[in-house]
């Protein structure tokens, strides 16, 4: 049995919800369906569950432009941004078009046809499903659901504690008394560390190098103040086009400025943790923002730090050993449980294959088009959100032009709209190479390319892609096939 939809999205993730809403909100009578791989809504919200999850954007530009957050924390906890996901998806009655359970295998491209044909597995009955759609959506990220990224340790087996990726948190660990070594850096690291901190009986962050760590207020209290006196709505734009700006500011700041900002990262720190504590666990060998910086809410990995019951040691693994992890240098930290914070694996596409006109289709081997269509590929947006903002920022402003392009696709009686280019790709550039954290570079071969001028560019700058994507939709570079 084939079931028939204008539009399929993969993904009910916060991009998969976002651009659903964008189909609700601008195409009268959408006929689309979500096709998703779990059984909730969430995405990342609804895979991850180690201590202390929450996003590391504040929660003003987090949240849809459409559906303002209303809560007064800055960085949310994972719970809360999956009921934001929930609650925005029922005002939308994007809930109602969401399908469960359905891996995506396949989407087969026939021009002759126009549609493309969508292969799933449903994993709750092992059924094979056929789904037919004429425009496809790709909303399922960049990394592997299945595992997380897990570096060879000599001497992994020999361990006789408990190792945990937080990919795949088990919901009855026991940390109660136990020592706790948490490998990695990076923004799960660090939020692990304090929310685990007041039962262990010592939680270590071993780090093979350091990362730019900043504190945040909890509370936005310019935010909660406003609301005395105005709408939720007014309070909403207000903050939220600050928090625009002073992303942008800080992030320009920091290429312009990289040893000026540095300072000042690295002296909120030493304020923090007083002059006798060794800064080199806090001062990376390269500059801010060649990788995402990771934000902690009201100094809390500081405070751990502090009150001794958390501790950063800056080393190389040589092996682990029964009761813990010998590094380079010769110590040893003991350890009952050792979690391996190590970062993701990148997958293209939630690992399904593409095919146009019989022939596979390779995204590495296409540029993106504004960022959210992809070279020579029919009727297709692959949604990518910020890796130096907030994700979403990027997820509303492409979903509306999707949904725009819909729309244009039908005024003109179009069946078929595909990017077309005479220009040569830079092969070396992927869409996130703004970044050169780990699992960018690991996985950068998997990923679309992009060009050296506009509109094969990523420019990862919210200002200028707003203007870009909220043109109108005709350009030389599309191609109309009634």
């Amino acid at each position: 049995m084939v079931k028939n939809f204008d539009v399929i999205i993969i993904g009910a993730g916060v991009s998969g919800i976002g651009m659903a809403c964008q189909l609700e909100r601008e195409i009268k009578d959408a006929n689309y369906a979500v096709l998703e791989r779990r059984s909730a809504i969430g995405g990342t919200w609804d895979l991850f569950n180690y201590p202390g999850i929450r996003s590391d954007s504040d929660m003003l530009t987090f949240g849809f432009d459409f559906r303002p957050w209303n809560g007064d924390k800055i960085l949310a906890d994972g719970p809360s941004i999956k009921q934001y996901l929930i609650d925005t998806a029922k005002e939308y009655n994007v809930d109602e078009k969401i399908i469960y359970e359905s891996k995506v295998t396949s989407a087969k491209w026939s021009s002759e046809n126009a549609v493309w044909e969508i292969s799933v597995d449903n994993l709750k009955t092992g059924e094979k499903i056929v789904y037919t759609c004429n425009f496809l959506i790709a909303a399922s990220g960049y990394y592997n659901h299945d595992s997380g990224y897990l570096p060879e340790f000599k001497g992994y087996d020999s361990f006789k504690g408990t190792i945990v990726h937080p990919q795949h948190w088990p919901k009855d660990l026991n940390y109660d008394g136990k020592k706790v070594v948490v490998i990695g850096s990076g923004a799960t690291a660090i939020t692990i560390v304090p929310s685990m901190a007041d039962k262990t009986s010592h939680i270590t962050m071993l780090q093979r190098s350091p990362t730019y760590v900043y504190s945040v207020p909890s509370v936005d209290k310019l935010a909660v103040r406003l609301r005395t006196f105005l709408s939720e709505k007014t309070v909403y734009k207000i903050a939220r086009s600050r928090n625009v700006l002073l992303q942008r500011l800080i992030f320009k700041l920091s290429k312009k400025y990289p040893k000026q900002i540095q300072k000042f990262l690295i002296s909120k720190i030493k304020k923090q943790l007083g002059p006798d504590y060794d800064m080199q666990h806090f001062t990376p060998k390269y500059n801010p923002w060649d990788q995402r910086l990771a934000a902690v809410p009201d100094n809390d990995l500081f405070e751990a730090i502090k009150s001794r019951k958390a501790s950063v040691v800056t080393d190389h693994i040589d092996s682990f050993t029964e009761n813990g992890i010998l590094l380079k240098s010769g110590e040893h930290l003991d350890a009952d449980i050792i979690i391996t914070a190590t970062g993701l694996k990148l997958q293209v596409l939630g690992g399904m294959e593409l095919h146009v006109d019989g022939n596979p289709l390779q995204l590495n081997e296409k540029m993106t088009y504004k960022s959210v269509l992809a070279q020579d590929t029919p009727n297709f947006a692959y949604l990518f959100g910020y890796t130096n903002a907030s994700w979403t920022l990027k997820i509303n402003i492409a979903g509306n032009y999707v949904a725009r392009l819909l729309n244009e696709l039908k005024a003109r009686n179009a069946r078929i709209v595909i990017p077309r280019t005479s220009s040569t790709s830079n092969p070396e550039e992927s869409v996130l190479d703004s970044l050169n954290s780990g699992y960018v570079k690991r996985g950068s071969k998997l990923l679309p390319r992009q060009g050296k001028q506009l509109p094969w560019r990523v420019l990862h700058d919210y200002k200028q892609d707003k203007k870009i994507l909220q043109k109108p939709i005709e350009d030389q570079s599309l191609e109309w096939i009634p």
